[in-house]
Parts: C-alpha cells; structure tokens; sequence
C-alpha cells in the first residue's frame, strides 16, 4: 500500500508528465518552414477548434460530473460550473481592457500591437486551464484511485500535444523565434505539476474547487476564441479554410477527449 507521501508524489509526477505532453506537441514549431498567412491562419484556426473542444469535454462536462458528485443535484452542479465560466470570461474580458498597449510597439516592420494582445491573451487562456488539469490528475491520485489518476495522466497528456502547438505556432505567428515560441509552450504546460501537487496534497480543499475553476478556465477560453481568434482569422480571404481548419481542430480533440478522456 502506498503511503500519503507515496500518493502525493505519484500525483505530483504524473501531473508533470501530463504537461510535459504540451512541450512535446510545441516541438512540431521547429517543423514549419514559414507561416504564410494562409497557413497562418489555417493553424490558429485548428488551435481555436482544439480550445472550443477542449472547454467542452475536458472542461464543462467534467465539472458538471464533479459537482453532481459534491452536490447530488444537477441543476446546482451546472449553476456553479456557469458562474465559474462567467468568471473567467470577465477575468479575461478585464484583462484585454487594461492589457498596456505601449508594451507592445514593435514598430512599422513588425505586426501590430492589437494582434500581439489577442495572441497572448489566447496563450493566458490555454495557460489558465492547465492548472484544473492538473488538479484532475492530483486529485484522483489523492483520492487513492491511482488506476483513476494514471488514465487521467495519460489522457490529458495526449489532449496537451495539439494545444503546445498551437500556443507555439501561435508566437510564431507574431514573430517570436522557434526556441522562444517553444519554451513558451513548454511553460504553459508546467502549471499541470503545480495544480497536481496542490491537488493531491489538499484534497478536501481541491476537490470541491474543481466545478468552479474547470467552468472559469473554459469561460476564459470560449472568451478568446469568440471574442479575438475567430474575428481575427477571418478578416482576409481565407474564412473558409479558417472555418473547416477550427472543425478540424475540434474534431480532433473531441475524439482525444472521447476516447481518453
């Protein structure tokens, strides 16, 4: 039998090589010889579909099935999930207000500052809910499920593949090179340990947050792509590959997510 610390620390790696799947999938950065805008957008659009699936299947759904577990009631279960999603979209909406617009100025050559906020707003988003992933993970180790807890692991490691590409081509997309856009991917991913290591130690604490912080996670998701990647790739003249770039994306991860989740 594996002791308290045994669990904590079984929790804590596996959260860490969930997240360490969004470095694997950021690898792929270093494979795309030059972003054109077709290609641009075709990509941020995939990545906007893997998020829209992602806030569906990774995010709101389980967090229903968390709070009809806490609650035995459904309504109440789905109240708290879309109080947390409304959070994180206000969270995310008073960050693109107040997000200073003079720390962006690259000048004539470079993109403009607007489009470097709603790229960097998008990779917030994606940072945001990896640390409920995490705690997912942690949780179900400290609940004493590790058969649970590795399922999880290996499931929201192979959903974190697609989304450490699209935050890595997506910092391709404003310029950033390959080694900085990928690092940056890498980053994103290690908020999971952080929320393993919280989820497993403090179980009675983390376990009753889950419907709150996987609704506000894929509130501020909904909120970017809505609000600046869908807007955003289809302004020029490729809407429809855009359109069935996003299916594209979402299909995928619905089936990581059917499959794995």
């Amino acid at each position: 039998m594996l002791g308290d610390i045994g669990v904590v620390w079984l929790g804590s790696l596996a959260s860490l090589l969930a997240g360490l799947g969004t470095g694997v999938g950021a690898l792929g950065v270093f494979g795309v010889r030059k972003l054109t805008p077709q290609l641009q957008d075709g990509m941020l659009s995939a990545a906007a579909g893997v998020m829209l699936a992602a806030s569906f299947f990774s995010l709101l759904l389980p967090g229903i099935e968390y709070g009809e577990e806490l609650t035995g009631a459904t309504w109440i279960a789905a109240s708290i999930v879309i109080v947390g999603l409304l959070m994180g979209a206000t969270l995310l909406y008073l960050i693109h207000q107040r997000l200073p617009h003079e720390h962006f100025q690259l000048g004539r050559e470079g993109p403009d500052s607007a489009r470097i906020r709603r790229i960097w707003l998008f990779i917030i988003a994606i940072a945001l809910h990896n640390f409920p992933e995490g705690m997912a993970v942690g949780v179900g180790f400290g609940g004493g499920d590790i058969g649970n807890g590795v399922a999880l692991a290996i499931g929201i490691g192979l959903q974190n593949i697609p989304e450490g590409l699209a935050v890595a081509v997506s910092l391709l997309a404003i310029e950033h090179s390959r080694l900085k856009a990928f690092t940056i991917a890498l980053l994103t991913g290690l908020l999971e340990p952080i929320g393993g290591v919280f989820g497993s130690t403090m179980v009675w604490l983390a376990e009753p947050l889950m419907p709150w912080t996987l609704g506000f996670a894929a509130g501020a998701m909904l909120f970017i792509i809505s609000d600046e990647i869908i807007p955003e790739t289809h302004r020029g003249e490729f809407k429809t590959l855009a359109t069935f770039s996003l299916l594209g994306g979402f299909v995928v991860m619905m089936f990581l997510d059917a499959t794995l989740g």
